[in-house]
């Protein structure tokens, strides 16, 4: 047939050694997890995944929108607290990030983040970069917007709650640490992180006034329900403190 037609690349197969795993069974679910995530890693690359085994199904993925569309797919079943998902990028000498990132209603966080396409569950030096720049941009912006009261600030774990972030770094020699080797260490990526981060979520919320405010809303209530949550405890400290039945036998 036509030369041009002809498939091209290359085939890999392998087949686990049964004496040295235990399980040789592959997991469809394990599978379709790492091959979504990296499609939607790398924007516009399309994935098929057949599973030829009893029911022989195929899936595929391919993301135009790259890590906005893995937001939007951790938010699908949660409820949005600001219209546009947050995107941007960043590059320098250390390398390049991206950052896509939507706050929704619900109180937990949801930040994942990705070196060269792996999976960095314990953090590094991207993550702080991100973290330290979401908190000092967020508290300029509500005091910008005279939302604090005089003595109030957002700590990170005001700005975090409900937020569900991508963070995706690409450099030339990752350094991964922690026992799994899951942790970034490179320290250069901080920096990296941390000024895309300032620079253009400071531009953002500038040029999106309404959901500038229901984000800094969503971080504000997050704030006084942690103020209000300590005064309930060192109340009912006090409280047992002043009971003089909770002295010691002795004592009383």
């Amino acid at each position: 047939g036509d030369a041009a037609l002809e498939a091209t690349g290359t085939t890999i197969s392998f087949m686990p050694d049964t004496e040295i795993f235990e399980e040789v069974d592959v997991d469809a679910a394990t599978v379709t997890q790492r091959l979504r995530e990296t499609a939607f890693l790398t924007k516009g690359l399309l994935i098929k995944l057949t599973d030829e085994r009893a029911e022989g199904k195929t899936v595929e993925f391919h993301y135009e929108g790259g890590i906005k569309d893995f937001v939007a797919y951790i938010n699908e079943q949660k409820d949005p607290v600001h219209k546009h998902v947050v995107y941007f990028e960043g590059e320098t000498d250390q390398g390049s990030a991206e950052v896509a990132m939507q706050w929704n209603s619900s109180y937990q966080e949801s930040v994942f983040t990705f070196a060269n396409n792996i999976n960095t569950v314990e953090g590094g030096s991207h993550l702080s970069g991100f973290r330290s720049a979401l908190t000092s941009t967020l508290n300029r912006k509500a005091q910008d917007l005279k939302l604090l009261k005089k003595d109030e600030k957002l700590e990170g774990e005001d700005v975090r709650e409900g937020l569900a972030t991508v963070v995706s770094v690409k450099l030339r020699n990752p350094q991964f640490e922690g026992q799994t080797k899951t942790k970034l260490g490179n320290p250069g990526v901080e920096g990296l992180v941390q000024t895309t981060v300032n620079a253009q979520l400071a531009q953002f919320l500038e040029e999106n006034p309404q959901d500038a405010r229901a984000i800094i809303s969503k971080t504000i209530a997050a704030l006084r329900a942690r103020e209000a949550a300590r005064k309930a405890r060192e109340l009912t400290r006090r409280k047992s403190a002043l009971d003089s039945s909770s002295l010691p036998g002795k004592l009383a």
